[in-house]
């Protein structure tokens, strides 16, 4: 059962005002009045997933293309579940081969694209793709050729430390899942995927002393009508943007302490949230670029504990690899 649907032109308003950054409050379908909380704010709260084969960035192949058609959504999907059991109807097991999700069992990565049809999780520049600067480039390659060398090379998914802020909101292969909490003075991210607790204080005008550097940075957020804004800072240079698959070009690439995230929550219907991003590092991109997608509710899903170093034995076994091979070249 494909989730629920925004039916245009309600998507096609969406995008418009989140590509200019404002408030998408106005944008929620007239006849639907965004919940409260006891306290009269915004009701956000629940379980929210956002699983999806919508890539990072626009595929060549779409170029000036900012949302598919409902044919094309249908032969996507449909080629991809085919592919998907083939794969699972002719495993082979080799040495060397893929020992971790070798199935469609271990994964949960989505198998459709975002409700709104885009094309991209990037919506701004309008060409959906991150105006990444080649030196940026240059360090997470150097970086992923150097993975045996040091566990600093790995991203800090790998090491089990964190996903980061934008990056623990970014759909993975699998723990897709966020609680949202609220209370009159905070908005608390239960994130499945290593388990991070974001809470966000509602209630502050400024953000810690600058001296002061973190992996998912410090947040300040306040309320835009309905839309929950949150601004984050403090960035400490040892975290990325992106650490999966999703963020194929993107993965690995380096941020620092310069990342200003800006980031936008409006419920714009019983089972939608339209989250948006705002990224701005000056020395990793040319210009800011922004990400948005809708999140689905899902009441009946059941968030477990991710048990990420007690099951990490990648960094380890890559490193004694990289050790080996050094005793076998001096031999």
């Amino acid at each position: 059962m494909r989730k629920e649907q925004f039916k245009k032109p309600l998507t096609s308003i969406l995008f418009i005002v989140s590509l200019a950054g404002a408030s998408l409050a106005g944008a929620q379908p007239q006849d639907y009045i965004v919940p409260r909380t006891t306290d009269g704010q915004p009701d956000l709260q629940g379980v929210w997933t956002n699983d999806t084969i919508t890539p990072m960035e626009r595929p060549a192949s779409l170029e000036g293309r900012a949302f598919l058609t409902d044919d094309e959504i249908a032969a996507m999907e449909e080629n991809l579940a085919q592919r998907r059991t083939d794969a699972d109807n002719n495993i082979e097991v080799t040495v060397g081969g893929n020992i971790g999700g070798y199935n469609q069992v271990w994964l949960d990565s989505g198998d459709t694209v975002l409700s709104t049809g885009q094309t991209s999780l990037i919506v701004d520049p309008p060409n959906g793709r991150a105006p990444l600067r080649e030196s940026a480039a240059a360090v997470r390659d150097y970086y992923f050729a150097h993975v045996e060398d040091h566990y600093i090379y790995h991203t800090v998914w790998d090491r089990c430390l964190t996903r980061g802020v934008p990056g623990s909101m970014l759909p993975a292969g699998y723990n897709n899942a966020y609680r949202f909490i609220q209370t009159p003075d905070t908005f608390t991210i239960v994130h499945e995927m290593i388990h991070d607790v974001r809470v966000i204080h509602l209630n502050k005008d400024k953000h810690i002393d600058d001296k002061v550097k973190l992996f998912m940075g410090d947040s300040v957020a306040h309320w835009e009508g309905d839309t929950l804004v949150v601004e984050t800072a403090n960035y400490n240079d040892r975290g990325m943007i992106a650490s999966s698959s999703a963020g194929a070009r993107l993965k690995g690439v380096p941020v620092t302490e310069n990342l200003h995230v800006v980031e936008r929550f409006t419920r714009v219907s019983e089972g939608t949230v339209i989250w948006s991003a705002t990224i701005t590092d000056p020395e990793i991109y040319t210009q800011p670029f922004t990400i948005s997608m809708p999140l689905t509710r899902d009441d009946e899903y059941v968030m477990y504990e991710y048990a990420c170093h007690e099951g990490n034995y990648a960094i380890p076994n890559i490193l004694s690899a990289g050790r080996a091979g050094e005793q076998q070249a001096q031999r």
